[in-house]
């Protein structure tokens, strides 16, 4: 039961933790361009072809 006493206010501790850190994320614009880091990704700008390798 005492081990109670400690537990609780250290999830509640890591839970708002957790709260601020995700709303941190949301007014520092972490979340605004999900389709072009998916776009990104699918660019060939960086791969080398074979006739430039020699």
């Amino acid at each position: 039961m005492t081990s109670l006493v400690v537990l609780i206010p250290v999830a509640l501790g890591l839970g708002i933790l957790g709260l601020a850190a995700f709303f941190w994320s949301l007014t520092s614009d972490q979340y605004d361009d999900l389709d072009g880091a998916a776009a990104r990704i699918l660019e060939a700008d960086d791969i080398i072809s074979p006739s430039s390798q020699s």
